[in-house]
Protein backbone atom coordinates (compact mmCIF):
# COMPACT_ATOMS: atom_id res chain seq x y z
CA UNK A 1 0.00 0.00 0.00
CA UNK A 2 2.91 2.40 0.48
CA UNK A 3 3.78 4.48 -2.57
CA UNK A 4 6.97 3.60 -4.47
CA UNK A 5 9.87 6.00 -4.22
CA UNK A 6 10.82 8.12 -7.19
CA UNK A 7 14.19 7.97 -8.92
CA UNK A 8 15.15 11.20 -7.17
CA UNK A 9 14.61 9.77 -3.70
CA UNK A 10 17.43 8.90 -1.37
CA UNK A 11 19.27 5.61 -1.48
CA UNK A 12 16.89 2.75 -0.68
CA UNK A 13 17.20 -0.45 1.27
CA UNK A 14 15.85 -3.75 -0.11
CA UNK A 15 12.23 -3.30 0.97
CA UNK A 16 11.92 0.13 -0.63
CA UNK A 17 12.45 2.40 2.38
CA UNK A 18 14.97 5.24 2.42
CA UNK A 19 18.32 4.21 3.79
CA UNK A 20 18.58 5.37 7.39
CA UNK A 21 14.82 5.97 7.81
CA UNK A 22 13.63 5.33 11.35
CA UNK A 23 10.48 3.28 12.01
CA UNK A 24 7.52 5.09 13.52
CA UNK A 25 6.91 2.00 15.68
CA UNK A 26 9.73 -0.33 16.69
CA UNK A 27 9.34 -3.46 18.83
CA UNK A 28 12.39 -5.30 20.15
CA UNK A 29 12.53 -8.47 22.24
CA UNK A 30 8.87 -8.13 23.25
CA UNK A 31 8.08 -10.63 25.99
CA UNK A 32 4.60 -10.81 27.47
CA UNK A 33 3.82 -13.48 30.04
CA UNK A 34 0.75 -14.57 31.99
CA UNK A 35 1.52 -16.02 35.40
CA UNK A 36 -0.81 -18.56 36.99
CA UNK A 37 -0.50 -20.75 40.07
CA UNK A 38 0.60 -23.65 37.90
CA UNK A 39 2.71 -22.15 35.12
CA UNK A 40 3.90 -19.08 33.25
CA UNK A 41 2.51 -18.72 29.74
CA UNK A 42 4.97 -17.02 27.37
CA UNK A 43 2.28 -15.59 25.08
CA UNK A 44 4.76 -13.35 23.23
CA UNK A 45 8.31 -14.61 23.41
CA UNK A 46 10.98 -12.21 22.21
CA UNK A 47 9.61 -10.83 18.94
CA UNK A 48 10.96 -7.93 16.87
CA UNK A 49 9.01 -5.92 14.30
CA UNK A 50 9.13 -2.49 12.67
CA UNK A 51 6.43 -0.30 11.15
CA UNK A 52 7.44 2.60 8.89
CA UNK A 53 5.50 5.71 8.01
CA UNK A 54 2.73 5.15 5.48
CA UNK A 55 3.09 1.38 5.18
CA UNK A 56 0.94 -1.58 6.20
CA UNK A 57 2.64 -4.48 7.96
CA UNK A 58 0.85 -7.77 8.49
CA UNK A 59 1.03 -10.01 11.55
CA UNK A 60 -0.46 -13.38 10.61
CA UNK A 61 -0.86 -16.76 12.25
CA UNK A 62 -3.36 -19.20 13.70
CA UNK A 63 -5.46 -18.44 16.77
CA UNK A 64 -3.25 -18.79 19.84
CA UNK A 65 -0.10 -17.58 18.09
CA UNK A 66 0.12 -14.41 20.21
CA UNK A 67 -1.01 -11.83 17.67
CA UNK A 68 -3.64 -10.06 19.77
CA UNK A 69 -1.42 -10.13 22.87
CA UNK A 70 1.25 -8.38 20.79
CA UNK A 71 -1.23 -5.63 19.90
CA UNK A 72 -2.42 -5.22 23.48
CA UNK A 73 1.18 -5.12 24.69
CA UNK A 74 1.94 -2.23 22.34
CA UNK A 75 -1.17 -0.38 23.49
CA UNK A 76 -0.50 -0.88 27.21
CA UNK A 77 -3.66 -2.96 27.59
CA UNK A 78 -2.20 -6.10 29.15
CA UNK A 79 -3.89 -6.67 32.51
CA UNK A 80 -3.17 -8.96 35.46
CA UNK A 81 -2.07 -11.71 35.52
CA UNK A 82 -0.33 -10.56 32.34
CA UNK A 83 2.93 -8.62 32.30
CA UNK A 84 5.22 -7.11 29.68
CA UNK A 85 8.68 -8.05 30.92
CA UNK A 86 11.18 -5.23 31.51
CA UNK A 87 13.61 -6.61 28.89
CA UNK A 88 11.04 -5.62 26.25
CA UNK A 89 11.36 -2.45 24.19
CA UNK A 90 8.54 -0.65 22.36
CA UNK A 91 9.43 2.69 20.77
CA UNK A 92 6.95 5.09 19.20
CA UNK A 93 8.61 7.83 17.12
CA UNK A 94 11.87 6.99 18.86
CA UNK A 95 10.51 7.25 22.42
CA UNK A 96 10.44 4.25 24.73
CA UNK A 97 6.85 3.69 25.93
CA UNK A 98 7.08 0.48 27.96
CA UNK A 99 7.59 2.50 31.14
CA UNK A 100 4.54 4.72 30.60
CA UNK A 101 2.05 5.13 33.42
CA UNK A 102 -1.74 4.93 32.91
CA UNK A 103 -2.14 8.62 32.09
CA UNK A 104 0.67 8.54 29.52
CA UNK A 105 -0.79 5.47 27.84
CA UNK A 106 -4.20 7.14 27.70
CA UNK A 107 -2.64 10.15 26.01
CA UNK A 108 -0.80 7.88 23.57
CA UNK A 109 -3.99 6.00 22.73
CA UNK A 110 -5.74 9.32 22.30
CA UNK A 111 -3.46 10.87 19.73
CA UNK A 112 -0.59 8.58 18.73
CA UNK A 113 -1.73 4.98 18.29
CA UNK A 114 -5.32 3.89 17.69
CA UNK A 115 -6.66 0.35 17.75
CA UNK A 116 -9.61 -1.31 16.02
CA UNK A 117 -10.81 -4.54 17.61
CA UNK A 118 -12.44 -7.58 16.02
CA UNK A 119 -15.81 -6.95 17.69
CA UNK A 120 -16.90 -3.31 17.24
CA UNK A 121 -19.41 -3.65 20.08
CA UNK A 122 -16.47 -3.95 22.48
CA UNK A 123 -15.46 -0.41 21.51
CA UNK A 124 -18.96 1.15 21.46
CA UNK A 125 -21.04 1.93 24.54
CA UNK A 126 -24.57 0.61 23.92
CA UNK A 127 -26.27 3.30 26.06
CA UNK A 128 -24.86 6.31 24.19
CA UNK A 129 -25.51 7.37 20.61
CA UNK A 130 -22.77 6.95 18.05
CA UNK A 131 -22.60 10.73 17.66
CA UNK A 132 -22.22 11.24 21.39
CA UNK A 133 -19.27 8.85 21.49
CA UNK A 134 -17.50 10.46 18.53
CA UNK A 135 -18.03 13.95 19.98
CA UNK A 136 -16.63 12.79 23.32
CA UNK A 137 -13.51 11.48 21.54
CA UNK A 138 -13.14 14.84 19.79
CA UNK A 139 -13.53 16.74 23.07
CA UNK A 140 -11.05 14.61 25.04
CA UNK A 141 -8.38 14.24 22.38
CA UNK A 142 -8.64 17.37 20.26
CA UNK A 143 -10.50 19.87 22.44
CA UNK A 144 -13.32 20.24 19.89
CA UNK A 145 -16.79 20.93 21.35
CA UNK A 146 -20.22 22.27 20.47
CA UNK A 147 -21.34 22.74 16.89
CA UNK A 148 -17.79 22.28 15.61
CA UNK A 149 -17.71 18.83 17.22
CA UNK A 150 -21.04 17.94 15.60
CA UNK A 151 -19.88 19.04 12.15
CA UNK A 152 -16.57 17.22 12.57
CA UNK A 153 -18.41 14.06 13.66
CA UNK A 154 -20.56 14.25 10.53
CA UNK A 155 -17.44 14.67 8.41
CA UNK A 156 -15.85 11.64 10.09
CA UNK A 157 -18.88 9.43 9.45
CA UNK A 158 -18.93 10.59 5.84
CA UNK A 159 -15.20 9.85 5.56
CA UNK A 160 -15.89 6.22 6.47
CA UNK A 161 -18.73 6.15 3.91
CA UNK A 162 -21.72 6.04 6.27
CA UNK A 163 -24.69 7.51 4.36
CA UNK A 164 -27.04 10.12 5.87
CA UNK A 165 -24.37 10.85 8.48
CA UNK A 166 -26.23 13.73 10.20
CA UNK A 167 -29.20 11.50 11.01
CA UNK A 168 -27.13 8.53 12.06
CA UNK A 169 -25.30 10.59 14.67
CA UNK A 170 -28.42 10.24 16.81
CA UNK A 171 -28.65 6.44 16.50
CA UNK A 172 -27.38 3.82 18.95
CA UNK A 173 -24.87 1.07 18.10
CA UNK A 174 -27.56 -1.64 17.97
CA UNK A 175 -29.24 0.30 15.14
CA UNK A 176 -26.14 -0.11 12.97
CA UNK A 177 -25.31 -3.25 10.98
CA UNK A 178 -22.05 -5.08 11.74
CA UNK A 179 -20.23 -3.39 8.88
CA UNK A 180 -21.60 0.03 9.81
CA UNK A 181 -20.56 -0.46 13.45
CA UNK A 182 -17.02 -1.21 12.33
CA UNK A 183 -17.06 1.95 10.20
CA UNK A 184 -18.28 3.92 13.23
CA UNK A 185 -15.40 2.54 15.31
CA UNK A 186 -12.94 3.59 12.59
CA UNK A 187 -14.50 7.07 12.68
CA UNK A 188 -13.96 7.18 16.46
CA UNK A 189 -10.32 6.24 15.97
CA UNK A 190 -9.92 8.96 13.34
CA UNK A 191 -11.38 11.46 15.81
CA UNK A 192 -8.20 10.89 17.82
CA UNK A 193 -6.13 11.70 14.72
CA UNK A 194 -3.68 8.79 15.21
CA UNK A 195 -0.47 8.28 13.28
CA UNK A 196 -0.47 4.50 13.76
CA UNK A 197 -3.53 2.27 13.51
CA UNK A 198 -3.47 -1.27 14.89
CA UNK A 199 -6.21 -3.40 13.33
CA UNK A 200 -6.83 -6.59 15.30
CA UNK A 201 -8.82 -8.83 12.92
CA UNK A 202 -11.30 -6.01 12.14
CA UNK A 203 -12.99 -7.93 9.30
CA UNK A 204 -13.22 -11.43 10.80
CA UNK A 205 -16.86 -11.12 11.92
CA UNK A 206 -18.02 -9.58 8.62
CA UNK A 207 -19.23 -11.25 5.44
CA UNK A 208 -16.92 -11.25 2.43
CA UNK A 209 -18.55 -8.31 0.64
CA UNK A 210 -18.45 -6.04 3.70
CA UNK A 211 -14.92 -7.24 4.47
CA UNK A 212 -13.74 -6.05 1.07
CA UNK A 213 -15.39 -2.67 1.63
CA UNK A 214 -13.66 -2.20 5.01
CA UNK A 215 -10.27 -3.12 3.52
CA UNK A 216 -10.78 -0.65 0.68
CA UNK A 217 -11.83 2.00 3.19
CA UNK A 218 -8.67 1.48 5.25
CA UNK A 219 -6.57 1.74 2.11
CA UNK A 220 -8.24 5.00 1.11
CA UNK A 221 -7.89 6.47 4.60
CA UNK A 222 -4.22 5.51 4.65
CA UNK A 223 -3.61 7.33 1.37
CA UNK A 224 -5.51 10.41 2.58
CA UNK A 225 -4.04 10.62 6.08
CA UNK A 226 -0.63 8.94 5.79
CA UNK A 227 -1.53 6.32 8.39
CA UNK A 228 0.85 3.53 9.29
CA UNK A 229 -1.09 0.30 9.85
CA UNK A 230 -0.25 -2.89 11.74
CA UNK A 231 -2.83 -5.37 10.45
CA UNK A 232 -3.41 -8.54 12.48
CA UNK A 233 -5.28 -11.47 10.99
CA UNK A 234 -5.31 -15.22 10.44
CA UNK A 235 -6.52 -14.73 6.85
CA UNK A 236 -3.74 -15.01 4.29
CA UNK A 237 -6.06 -13.65 1.59
CA UNK A 238 -6.48 -10.40 3.53
CA UNK A 239 -2.71 -10.24 4.04
CA UNK A 240 -2.22 -10.49 0.28
CA UNK A 241 -4.71 -7.68 -0.36
CA UNK A 242 -3.62 -5.05 2.12
CA UNK A 243 -0.03 -5.41 3.37
CA UNK A 244 3.41 -4.33 2.18
CA UNK A 245 5.38 -6.66 4.46
CA UNK A 246 4.45 -9.71 6.52
CA UNK A 247 5.47 -11.18 9.87
CA UNK A 248 4.35 -14.79 10.32
CA UNK A 249 3.81 -15.65 13.99
CA UNK A 250 3.66 -19.06 15.66
CA UNK A 251 3.48 -19.95 19.37
CA UNK A 252 4.68 -16.55 20.55
CA UNK A 253 7.52 -16.20 18.03
CA UNK A 254 7.92 -14.68 14.57
CA UNK A 255 9.04 -17.47 12.26
CA UNK A 256 9.24 -15.68 8.90
CA UNK A 257 9.49 -12.10 7.62
CA UNK A 258 9.34 -10.92 4.02
CA UNK A 259 7.79 -8.39 1.65
CA UNK A 260 4.28 -9.59 0.84
CA UNK A 261 4.86 -10.43 -2.82
CA UNK A 262 8.06 -12.31 -1.95
CA UNK A 263 6.34 -14.28 0.82
CA UNK A 264 3.51 -15.46 -1.41
CA UNK A 265 5.80 -16.19 -4.35
CA UNK A 266 8.46 -18.01 -2.33
CA UNK A 267 7.47 -18.99 1.23
CA UNK A 268 10.37 -20.60 3.06
CA UNK A 269 9.25 -21.62 6.54
CA UNK A 270 7.22 -24.87 6.56
CA UNK A 271 4.56 -23.18 8.69
CA UNK A 272 4.10 -20.39 6.14
CA UNK A 273 3.92 -22.99 3.39
CA UNK A 274 1.19 -24.78 5.35
CA UNK A 275 -0.82 -21.59 5.83
CA UNK A 276 -0.69 -20.83 2.11
CA UNK A 277 -1.58 -24.41 1.17
CA UNK A 278 -4.66 -24.19 3.40
CA UNK A 279 -6.16 -21.18 1.59
CA UNK A 280 -9.54 -22.24 0.15
CA UNK A 281 -9.39 -22.43 -3.64
CA UNK A 282 -5.68 -23.16 -3.79
CA UNK A 283 -6.40 -26.76 -4.78
CA UNK A 284 -9.84 -26.63 -6.34
CA UNK A 285 -9.43 -30.07 -7.91
CA UNK A 286 -9.14 -31.78 -4.51
CA UNK A 287 -12.09 -33.07 -2.49
CA UNK A 288 -10.84 -31.81 0.89
CA UNK A 289 -9.16 -28.61 2.08
CA UNK A 290 -5.55 -29.01 3.08
CA UNK A 291 -4.78 -28.43 6.76
CA UNK A 292 -1.86 -28.30 9.16
CA UNK A 293 -2.22 -31.29 11.45
CA UNK A 294 -2.19 -30.64 15.19
CA UNK A 295 -2.65 -27.44 17.20
CA UNK A 296 -0.61 -24.42 18.23
CA UNK A 297 1.12 -25.35 21.51
CA UNK A 298 0.84 -23.24 24.64
CA UNK A 299 4.39 -21.91 25.20
CA UNK A 300 4.95 -22.35 28.93
CA UNK A 301 8.74 -22.57 29.00
CA UNK A 302 11.68 -21.00 27.21
CA UNK A 303 12.08 -22.29 23.68
CA UNK A 304 14.97 -24.74 23.42
CA UNK A 305 13.80 -26.30 20.15
CA UNK A 306 11.56 -25.52 17.18
CA UNK A 307 8.02 -25.15 18.50
CA UNK A 308 6.62 -26.07 15.09
CA UNK A 309 8.62 -29.31 14.85
CA UNK A 310 5.82 -31.64 16.10
CA UNK A 311 3.61 -30.46 13.20
CA UNK A 312 6.32 -29.96 10.58
CA UNK A 313 6.55 -32.31 7.57
CA UNK A 314 10.20 -31.33 7.09
CA UNK A 315 11.36 -31.80 10.70
CA UNK A 316 14.54 -33.76 11.42
CA UNK A 317 16.26 -34.84 14.63
CA UNK A 318 18.02 -31.55 15.43
CA UNK A 319 14.70 -29.64 15.28
CA UNK A 320 13.83 -31.17 18.66
CA UNK A 321 17.09 -29.99 20.23
CA UNK A 322 18.09 -26.66 18.65
CA UNK A 323 16.09 -23.44 18.72
CA UNK A 324 16.04 -21.82 15.26
CA UNK A 325 16.94 -18.13 14.98
CA UNK A 326 15.71 -15.73 12.31
CA UNK A 327 18.30 -15.84 9.51
CA UNK A 328 18.41 -14.72 5.89
CA UNK A 329 17.06 -17.54 3.77
CA UNK A 330 19.75 -17.08 1.14
CA UNK A 331 22.47 -14.66 0.09
CA UNK A 332 20.23 -12.80 -2.36
CA UNK A 333 17.33 -12.12 0.02
CA UNK A 334 18.49 -9.74 2.76
CA UNK A 335 14.88 -8.74 3.48
CA UNK A 336 13.56 -12.32 3.72
CA UNK A 337 14.28 -14.19 6.95
CA UNK A 338 13.04 -17.44 8.47
CA UNK A 339 13.51 -19.15 11.83
CA UNK A 340 14.20 -22.63 10.48
CA UNK A 341 17.22 -24.94 10.62
CA UNK A 342 16.95 -25.47 6.86
CA UNK A 343 18.43 -21.98 6.31
CA UNK A 344 20.59 -20.25 5.15
CA UNK A 345 20.23 -22.26 1.92
CA UNK A 346 23.89 -21.86 0.93
CA UNK A 347 24.93 -23.91 3.99
CA UNK A 348 24.75 -27.65 4.40
CA UNK A 349 22.29 -28.91 7.01
CA UNK A 350 25.07 -29.44 9.56
CA UNK A 351 26.51 -25.98 8.94
CA UNK A 352 23.07 -24.38 9.27
CA UNK A 353 22.33 -26.14 12.57
CA UNK A 354 25.69 -25.03 14.01
CA UNK A 355 25.03 -21.51 12.74
CA UNK A 356 21.71 -21.35 14.62
CA UNK A 357 23.36 -22.72 17.76
CA UNK A 358 26.01 -20.00 17.62
CA UNK A 359 23.44 -17.27 17.05
CA UNK A 360 21.39 -18.56 19.98
CA UNK A 361 24.39 -18.54 22.28
CA UNK A 362 25.26 -14.99 21.20
CA UNK A 363 21.69 -13.86 21.87
CA UNK A 364 21.68 -15.41 25.34
CA UNK A 365 25.02 -13.78 26.13
CA UNK A 366 23.71 -10.41 24.98
CA UNK A 367 26.25 -10.23 22.18
CA UNK A 368 24.70 -8.14 19.41
CA UNK A 369 27.66 -8.67 17.05
CA UNK A 370 26.04 -11.59 15.22
CA UNK A 371 23.51 -10.38 12.70
CA UNK A 372 20.92 -12.66 11.06
CA UNK A 373 22.35 -14.20 7.94
CA UNK A 374 25.96 -13.39 8.85
CA UNK A 375 28.34 -15.95 7.38
CA UNK A 376 29.59 -18.45 9.90
CA UNK A 377 33.12 -19.37 8.93
CA UNK A 378 33.66 -21.41 12.09
CA UNK A 379 30.96 -23.93 11.26
CA UNK A 380 32.08 -24.62 7.72
CA UNK A 381 34.38 -27.33 8.97
CA UNK A 382 31.51 -29.05 10.78
CA UNK A 383 30.20 -30.37 7.49
CA UNK A 384 26.83 -32.08 7.57
CA UNK A 385 24.43 -33.40 5.01
CA UNK A 386 24.45 -31.37 1.84
CA UNK A 387 21.12 -30.29 0.38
Amino acid sequence: MSAPLSDDDAETVPDGRRSGEQPILSVRNLQTVFRTDRETIRAVDGIDLDLYEGETVGLVGESGSGKSVTARSIMGLVEEPGEVLPESSIRFKGEEITGYDTAQYQELRGSGIGMIFQDPLSSLNPVFTVGNQIREALKVNRGITGEEARETAIDLLESVQIPDAARRLGEYPHEFSGGMRQRAVIAMMLACDPEVLICDEPTTALDVTIQAQILELLSDLQDERGLSILFITHDMGVIADITDRVNVMYAGEIVEKAPTEELFASPRHPYTEGLLEAIPGQHADEDRLRTIEGEVPTPNEAATHCRFAPRCPKAFEECEAVHPELVEVDESAADHTAACLLYPEQMTTGEAVAHHERLGEAREDGDGSTAPGEADEDVAADGGDSR
